[in-house]
């Protein structure tokens, strides 16, 4: 029976869960390492009548626990300091949405993993502060800075208007 669910759950929204890790990770490899691990701690429970829906949003939180645990045991990401693709003036069409991709995917990277998690989780998943707050296990005061110390660091690397809305399928590298 618990078979069946997995498969169903990666079959029907696997791309989406990868997509959703990769705004945290910033890279695929990793996604997908964090994508199972967060598979592995939702189904070696025995968990009983629930639907692909519901499944769906526990490995999602369990996508962010694992990220979130993965930080605080490595603390890798202080040193990096990822540089923004060039700005300069580019023609429309697909070369501007690549290097669209590229300044947004990169500025993510830039964030720390707090304040990362926050803005996809707010923004992205498109959650109120007080869940945002719920689900990291802080304050909302503390997701209210994380929100507002990611703008200002997300401000000079995007420009003023791109803290609006994040699209999960213009920052996901396409194979």
């Amino acid at each position: 029976m618990g078979d069946e669910r997995l498969a169903s759950l990666v079959r029907e929204r696997g791309p989406a869960l990868t997509a959703y890790a990769y705004l945290l990770t910033g890279d695929d490899a990793a996604a997908q390492d964090v994508v199972q691990a967060a598979l592995v701690r939702t189904f070696s429970r025995r968990r009983s009548g629930a639907d692909v829906e519901w499944l769906e949003a526990y490995v999602r939180r369990a996508i962010l626990h694992v990220f979130l645990d993965g930080y605080r045991k490595r603390r890798r990401w202080l040193g990096l300091v990822p540089m923004v693709a060039d700005r300069g003036p580019a023609p429309d069409g697909p070369d501007t949405t690549a290097v669209r991709r590229a300044d947004i995917a990169r500025a993510l990277a830039s964030l720390p993993p707090q304040q990362r998690a926050a803005v996809v989780l707010h923004y992205v998943d498109d959650l109120a502060v007080r869940d945002v707050a719920d689900r990291m296990g802080v304050s909302p005061g503390t997701v209210k800075r994380y929100l507002f110390d990611a703008r200002q660091n997300l401000s000079p690397l995007l420009g003023d208007n791109e803290g609006d809305r994040i699209d999960v399928t213009t920052v996901r590298r396409t194979r």
